[in-house]
């Protein structure tokens, strides 16, 4: 795949071609292992080989930045996050920072009947009664859901008033509660949690491989690790639950789907949810449908072109989130 010829990615293509290669060395990686894997405005991803680099958001803040990416090499958590390659000194590119990360094959999207749902709530599970670890880790700011809430909410009122949804969604957006966003427990969060943030772990299978050629044990396939740090740290864990929550509620998420899921974190002892998983749920499911919609609105109206047909569910179901609102907690159905 050829790069796209703008200046940030011929740079980070760069960056990655010499941290994969030594000096001097030819690269003789095949066409299809070097490319862009994601070029938005909260990160653009470039892979080279067996490497990933990544320029992350303009305008982060360097002290939490470093906190979440020390969390993500921490070994506390290396059976939950796949770790970076290098933790310091951060690299920078146009004044963003670059990160460096193994490659790691990620969910297909051509076979959803294979989307590891339990292996997701498995590691959201284990990370959320992981104890904050030690070190720069422990500087952790909060966890960025609520936050990234809020500002999908604020871009739609920037970018698409006069949509004819914005009302609807905006409707939705005020039976969230304030506070949401500090109410809870503050435990370690992943922040942004979807099934694009899974990838497995490559590194840890070959190494696993190269033991059992010597004799020692292995797993039948590589690990599942989460990826994408850039919004972790300290919060309510069932901000991680609310994405696949807000689709289970919105009917896009089979409910055979959503038991196996919910089922497999309780087993792995999420600390999250009881016997009404919705008490804990409610909330922030109601907020990640909102943030759904909202970015929805925005992005259909930058791109000239309707709502297609998962957005207009989630418009749907704000109208649904805005009709149950009453003026004490919020109801348990979306």
């Amino acid at each position: 795949m050829d790069l796209p010829d703008r200046p940030l990615l011929d740079a980070l293509a760069a960056y990655a071609h010499a941290a994969a290669h030594r000096p001097g060395t030819p690269c003789r990686c095949a066409g299809g292992l070097v490319g862009v894997l994601a070029d938005r405005d909260d990160g653009t991803v470039v892979r080279h080989g067996r490497l990933v680099a990544k320029a992350h958001a303009p305008g982060i803040e360097p002290e939490a930045h470093r906190a979440r990416i020390a969390l993500a090499a921490h070994p506390d958590v290396r059976e939950v996050f796949l770790p970076p390659l290098t933790v310091s000194p951060p690299g920078e590119l146009d004044g963003r920072p670059v990160s460096l990360w193994p490659y790691g094959s990620p969910v297909d999207p051509a076979d959803p009947d294979a989307a590891p749902w339990e292996e997701a709530a498995r590691l959201l599970a284990r990370l959320h009664r992981t104890p904050p670890p030690d070190g720069e880790a422990i500087r952790l700011p909060g966890m960025r859901a609520p936050a990234k809430a809020a500002l999908a909410v604020d871009r739609m009122r920037r970018t698409a008033p006069d949509h004819p949804a914005a009302a609807t969604v905006l409707a939705a957006w005020r039976s969230v509660p304030d506070g949401a966003a500090t109410d809870g427990p503050r435990l370690l969060c992943h922040g942004d949690f979807h099934l694009g943030q899974l990838v497995r772990d490559e590194e840890s299978a070959e190494s696993a491989r190269s033991a059992k050629s010597e004799g020692g044990p292995t797993s039948p396939s590589a690990p599942w690790r989460l990826i994408d740090p850039d919004d972790a740290g300290l919060g309510d864990p069932a901000w991680d639950l609310a994405r696949p929550a807000a689709w289970f509620a919105a009917g896009i998420l089979p409910p055979e789907i959503w038991s196996r899921f919910l089922g497999a974190y309780q087993e792995a002892g999420g600390p999250v949810v009881g016997a009404d998983p919705w008490a804990q749920l409610d909330v922030p499911a109601r907020a990640l449908t909102v943030q759904t919609a909202a970015l929805a609105v925005a992005k259909s109206t930058a791109e000239g072109r309707p709502l297609d047909e998962v957005e207009d569910v989630m418009i749907d179901t704000c109208a649904r989130i805005a009709g149950h609102r009453t003026d004490s907690a919020p109801t348990a159905s979306t």
